[in-house]
């Protein structure tokens, strides 16, 4: 079973947990942004970005992501990735895909939220550094894939392919009157 579906389906309940017991001791420095624009490629791959900020922790700090568009009930878990509590703003991006059928361009509500898995005994219990809602717009990203990962594309343009054997230049000029040599042979 791939893991980014198994961590969004972690995080998505830690969030629910949190939801229900609130932010426990969350430092008001803390927060967490949500760029009002989100990509769809063709294939369904949504990528959603923001910027975070949260001071220490005891255990692995996740930033996770959620989508709604027609049904405001029905959330997409759209990635996740780790965070740095160190006190500086940072950017988060995540990535995940759903059918194409599913979501599409145009406005999208999203919930970003910034947790900490903290080792309490045997259990990892989830304490809310910091939560957002925003109403965003999907928009096409057809020019590319959305991530490197997502696709199995890179980024690179395809440069032109070379000729099957470029023309050897000559080092040097040859003196006047006297044929220049070039990989062994003489050039005339």
């Amino acid at each position: 079973m791939p893991v980014r579906p198994v961590i969004a389906t972690a995080l998505a309940a830690a969030a629910l947990v949190c939801a229900a017991v609130g932010p426990a001791g969350a430092d008001p420095s803390e927060l967490i942004t949500v760029d009002p624009v989100g990509l769809i490629a063709s294939d369904g791959t949504v990528t959603l970005s923001g910027s975070y900020r949260c001071v220490g922790g005891t255990g692995p700090v996740l930033v996770s992501s959620s989508l709604s568009q027609a049904d405001p009930g029905l959330r997409h878990g759209i990635g996740g990735s780790t965070a740095r509590c160190d006190g500086a703003e940072h950017r988060w991006a995540n990535s995940g895909k759903a059918s194409p059928e599913v979501l599409k361009a145009g406005a999208a509500r999203v919930e970003a939220t910034l947790m900490e898995l903290r080792p309490s005994g045997i259990l990892m219990l989830p304490v809310l550094h910091a939560a957002r809602d925003r109403d965003i717009t999907l928009a096409r990203n057809d020019a590319f894939p959305v991530s490197p990962k997502a696709s199995g594309k890179t980024w690179a343009k395809k440069s032109p392919k070379a000729p099957a054997k470029a023309p050897a230049k000559a080092s040097r000029k040859a003196p006047a009157g006297k044929p220049a040599k070039v990989s062994g042979k003489s050039a005339r």
